[in-house]
C-alpha cells in the first residue's frame, strides 16, 4: 500500500502520483510540465503499459497533458473523470497535439536546410484522440468500486468545470486506508461554477499549495466594477483592452462578466462595443460549458438559463477561428475588448496581439490569471520596459494591470479551511503543486494552525500507506537548465544598471539640462539595479 509522487513536487505543474495498491498501478493525474521547473522528474517507475487506471482530477493541461504520451507508450486501462473533464480533454488533449506536431513540423524544416537531427513530436493527433476513448465519465458523488479493494469518488472543489476532489479508499491485508487527492481546490465566490466541496473523513490527504503563501484579499472582489473602470478608460483613450485567458475556464469568467456589464449598461456612453473571443479552443471550450450546465453551473448561473439567457453570450461577441480571421481583428481601428490565449503569453495568438497593442499608450493589457515566474506575462506584470516578440523589440508603453483578486485557486486560507473540514484526524498531509519554497511554508503553515503532520516530497519520495512510514522525501535533482534563467535575468539587470550609469554620464560630460527630479529618478534607478546584482535577485 505504497503513494509515490512522480510530478508538481516543489513545482507548480506536472502532476502526477502512482498509487501502488492491491496488485494495482494508479496513476492520479497524468500532467505535463509547462514553463520554467526546477527539478528532475523521476520517472514512473513501471511502464506504462502496467499502469491499470488514470484518476484525473480535471482537464487544465498541467494535471492532464500527458495523458497521450502515456498511452503512445502503451497505455490501455481506463481513465477516470468526470463527464465535464471527460468533454474538456476531448478538445484540449487534441489541440495540445496540434501544438506538438506544428512544433515538430517547424523544427525540421530548419532540420532539413542544417542537417540537424529530426524532431519527433511528444505526441502525434492519433496519441490524443486514442487517449479520449479510454476515458470512462462518471458523475459528481458516485462511489465507484475500481477494482477489488478500491473505491473512489469524485467532489466537485470548485477550481474549473468538472473539476474534483477525489477520495479513494484503499482494503488490504484486511486494513483499509483512505486518501484524499485535492486536485486544484477552487477560490470561493467564483462565478459559473460552485464553490468546493468539503470532505470530512481521512487518513492522507495530497493537497495542492499554488497560493500557500498568498492571500488574495478581504471581502468579495467586485470583478465586474473593476473591470468596467478598466474598459471605459481604455476606450475613452480610443485604446483596445487585450486580455491574455486561460482558453478553459477563465475565459468563460470574463465571458460572464462582459455579459453582466451589457446587461446593465455599466458602459452607456459605448453600447455596442465589440468582444473578440480569437482562440478556438475557447469557442469549443465555451461549447463544453454550455453542455454541462446541469449539475456544474452555481445556483446564479442557473437561474439565468431558467429564464432563457445563455450567461456566456451577448451582443457583440465575436468568434473567429481562422489565422485571417485573427489577423484581420487589428485592423479594425475601433475600440475593442481582445480575449486570446495563451493566458501567460507564452504562445497562442494572444502574442500577435501583443505585437499590435504593446506599443501603443492608449492600450491596456488585462491580466486576469497567476503568471508563473519566467513567463512573458510575469515579466510584463513586473514592469517590463521592452519584449521580444517574433524576433522584434517591441516597447512597452500600454497600460499593464491585472483583475485583482480572480483567481481559480483557492488563497492560503482557502486552503487552510478547506483542510480545517475533515473532522477525523489526518496521519499525514503531503504538500504538492506549488513552487519551491511555497509548498514548504505551507506544510509549515498546516502544522502550525491545524497541527498535522505535513511535508512537501520531492519527485520520488514515496509513503507507506499502512504504516504512515516516509520512505523516501525524493530527490532534489536541479535541471541542467534549470540556472540558465537567473544568468539571463542577472546579465539582464547588469546591462540595464550599464546603460543607466553610460546616460548618467552623458548627462554630466554634456551638461545637459536635466531637472533635479530627473537625475535623481536615473541614479534611483543605477543602484536599485545594482541593489538587485548584489541580492542576485
Amino acid at each position: 500500500m505504497k503513494l509515490r509522487f512522480i510530478g508538481a513536487a516543489h513545482e507548480v505543474t506536472g502532476s502526477c502520483h502512482l498509487l501502488e495498491v492491491c496488485g494495482k498501478h494508479i496513476l492520479v493525474d497524468c500532467g505535463m510540465e509547462q514553463g520554467p521547473d526546477l527539478y528532475e522528474n523521476q520517472e514512473i517507475p513501471v511502464s506504462a503499459s502496467e499502469i491499470d487506471y488514470v484518476l484525473l482530477t480535471h482537464a487544465h493541461i498541467d494535471h492532464s497533458g500527458n495523458l497521450p504520451l502515456l498511452v503512445k507508450q502503451g497505455f490501455q486501462g481506463e481513465i477516470v473523470s468526470t463527464f465535464a473533464t471527460s468533454d474538456l480533454c476531448g478538445i484540449m488533449l487534441r489541440d495540445s497535439a496540434h501544438i506538438q506536431e506544428f512544433e515538430a513540423e517547424w523544427r525540421n524544416r530548419k532540420a532539413r536546410r542544417s542537417g540537424a537531427p529530426f524532431y519527433e513530436p511528444l505526441y502525434t493527433m492519433q496519441d490524443a484522440v486514442d487517449a479520449a476513448a479510454l476515458f470512462a465519465p462518471c458523475d459528481y458523488g458516485q462511489k465507484i468500486s475500481l477494482c477489488d479493494g478500491v473505491e473512489v469518488r469524485f467532489n466537485d472543489v470548485g477550481h474549473l468545470l468538472g473539476s474534483a476532489c477525489i477520495e479513494v479508499w484503499i482494503t488490504e491485508e484486511g486494513e483499509t486506508r483512505k486518501i484524499v487527492f485535492s486536485g486544484d481546490v477552487g477560490n470561493i465566490n467564483q462565478p459559473i461554477i460552485k464553490d468546493p466541496m468539503t470532505v470530512k473523513e481521512a487518513d492522507y490527504v495530497v493537497i495542492e499549495s499554488t497560493y500557500g503563501n498568498r492571500i488574495h484579499g478581504a471581502g468579495i472582489p467586485d470583478y465586474v466594477g473593476d473591470f468596467t473602470k478598466v474598459i471605459r478608460e481604455t476606450f475613452a483613450k480610443g485604446g483596445n483592452v487585450v486580455v491574455p485567458s486561460f482558453a478553459v475556464g477563465r475565459t468563460q469568467e470574463v465571458l460572464y462578466f462582459i455579459r453582466e456589464i451589457k446587461e446593465k449598461n455599466l458602459l452607456p456612453e459605448y453600447p455596442d462595443f465589440e468582444v473578440y473571443v480569437d482562440s478556438p479552443l475557447a469557442i469549443e471550450a465555451t461549447n463544453v460549458f454550455n453542455k454541462n450546465m446541469l449539475g456544474c453551473f452555481d445556483e446564479e448561473a442557473m437561474e439565468l438559463v431558467q429564464k432563457g439567457v445563455n450567461p456566456l453570450r451577448f451582443p457583440g461577441l465575436k468568434l473567429t477561428t481562422t489565422s485571417e480571421e485573427s489577423k484581420q481583428i487589428n485592423f479594425d481601428e475601433k475600440p475593442k475588448i481582445i480575449i486570446s490565449a495563451s493566458g501567460m503569453c507564452e504562445a497562442g495568438r494572444i502574442r500577435h496581439h501583443l505585437k499590435h497593442n504593446l506599443w501603443r499608450r492608449e492600450c491596456t493589457v488585462l491580466f486576469v490569471g497567476y503568471q508563473a515566474a519566467g513567463t512573458l506575462g510575469r515579466k510584463l506584470i513586473e514592469g517590463a520596459e521592452c519584449v521580444k516578440l517574433f524576433g522584434e523589440n517591441v516597447e512597452v508603453n500600454a497600460r499593464i494591470c491585472a483583475l485583482e483578486g480572480i483567481s481559480g485557486h483557492a488563497d492560503k486560507n482557502g486552503l487552510l479551511n478547506w483542510l480545517s473540514a475533515f473532522e477525523t484526524p489526518i496521519r499525514h498531509v503531503f504538500v504538492v503543486h506549488g513552487e519551491d519554497q511555497v509548498t514548504d511554508e505551507f506544510a509549515a503553515s498546516i502544522k502550525e494552525t491545524l497541527g498535522y503532520e505535513a511535508f512537501a516530497p520531492f519527485s520520488g519520495g514515496a509513503v507507506d500507506l499502512l504504516t504512515d512510514e516516509i520512505l523516501s522525501e525524493g530527490l532534489r535533482i536541479p535541471k541542467k537548465s534549470a540556472e540558465k534563467p537567473a544568468r539571463i535575468r542577472a546579465n539582464q539587470i547588469f546591462g540595464r544598471a550599464v546603460s543607466a550609469a553610460k546616460r548618467l554620464l552623458d548627462v554630466v560630460m554634456k551638461n545637459e539640462g536635466l531637472s533635479n527630479k530627473d537625475l535623481a529618478k536615473l541614479e534611483s534607478q543605477i543602484l536599485n539595479l545594482a541593489d538587485k546584482w548584489d541580492r542576485n535577485d
